[in-house]
């Protein structure tokens, strides 16, 4: 059995921070990773404010500057009305594909503890005795280690080797999306279309590309580019430019929160932790905030052998996912959907949010003030 200062059972993007964190400090740290190469694929882009001086602290913020592109501004429309703006000037969101971004991260990693990061290594049992916790490894040598870490997703395992539950929130919604060229002229501008039918929201891309997300009625597996581009043009009026074989991926917003996020010696953190709708794109970063508070509590535990930090850890980033969802929830409910009496009144909220005074708080809340 080989004998750690900490493990991180789950290789994704909130692992791999605090992996970096960790091992900056000069810690033992092993990140265990049960698929046998990294994850590619269409996931998450954005990188707000919060997550991107988290990456800074890991070492690799100025990488990401240099590939990613800024967001600078949201544009709030609706069939032939122009709803408002909200600007992010002084703290732009970043753009940036999750698998470059966790590419930068796994560099780092191997710059700093070139063997840490193992992948192929399945966890398959957890126990905790005599100030360690011991895990299994399918196929490979048990792991213990002083403090471990569950990074390992909204399906991983984890959560139920330690007999932790987890809450539904209510309500879930529909989406498919694809990537093409940005001919909208806007290429620091996300856009969010209101429609009756449900929401289109696009995203600049690094390269001149560009993201589109619809929101759909039922479930869009199966969906083609050629589907996706005539519900679009439904909505909008005019097709974007998506190619007939553009992967298109469908998914569902839903959101779930972990009933605790620290057990002894081993804390939750990401998509382990909780289950963020992918509306507003902010579960990424809030797993880097994640990773920020638990690398403070977790070198406190190895200084003092206490596990209260983790437990303080556990309160703090309960609250801050729980106000995560909340806003989630409330950009999940104003992109449904709608008969004309209930659009016509979502218009007029969105109308008043997107105007002084109101627009500060907006901008707040797009760029994650306050988690």
């Amino acid at each position: 059995m080989s004998g750690h200062d900490v493990a991180i059972v789950g290789g994704g993007s909130a692992g791999l921070l605090l992996g970096c964190l960790l091992a900056q400090r000069a810690l033992d740290v092993v990140v265990l990773e049960r698929r046998a190469a990294p994850a590619g694929g269409s996931r998450a882009i954005g990188i707000h404010p919060p997550g991107l001086r988290a990456l800074d602290r890991a070492g690799v913020g100025g990488r990401v500057r240099d590939e990613s592109i800024a967001i600078r501004e949201g544009l709030a429309l609706a069939p032939g009305i122009d709803l408002g703006t909200v600007r992010f000037d002084r703290s732009p969101i970043r753009a940036l594909p999750q698998h470059r971004t966790e590419a930068m991260l796994r560099e780092r990693l191997a710059a700093l503890a070139p063997d840490a990061l193992r992948l192929g290594a399945e966890v398959v049992g957890a126990s905790e005795a005599g100030g360690a916790v011991a895990l299994a490894v399918a196929e490979g040598a048990a792991v213990e280690a002083r403090c471990v870490v569950a990074a390992d997703g909204v399906h991983g395992p984890m959560r139920g080797m330690l007999g932790i539950g987890s809450t539904a929130v209510p309500g879930e919604a529909h989406h498919a999306m694809a990537d093409g060229p940005d001919a909208t002229g806007r290429a620091d501008a996300a856009m969010l279309h209101l429609h009756p039918e449900g929401i289109v929201e696009s995203f600049p891309l690094p390269g001149g590309a560009r993201r589109w997300v619809a929101r759909l009625e039922g479930p869009g597996a199966g969906m083609d580019a050629q589907a996706l581009r005539a519900t679009i043009a439904a909505r909008l009026g005019a097709a974007p430019p998506l190619a007939d074989d553009a992967p298109v991926s469908a998914f569902v917003a839903r959101q779930r929160l972990a009933d605790r996020f620290a057990c002894g010696r081993v804390a939750l953190m990401g998509d382990a932790a909780h289950e963020v709708s992918p509306i507003g794109g902010q579960g990424m970063s809030l797993g880097w905030l994640d990773a920020l508070a638990l690398e403070a509590a977790i070198a406190e535990v190895l200084a003092t052998g206490r596990t209260a930090p983790l437990a303080a850890y556990a309160r703090a980033r309960r609250a801050s996912a729980r106000r995560a969802m909340r806003r989630a929830s409330w950009n999940m409910a104003m992109g449904a959907p709608a008969s004309e009496a209930r659009f016509a009144a979502r218009i007029a909220v969105v109308r008043a949010l997107a105007a002084p005074p109101a627009r500060r708080l907006l901008a707040a809340s797009f760029t994650m003030r306050g988690l």
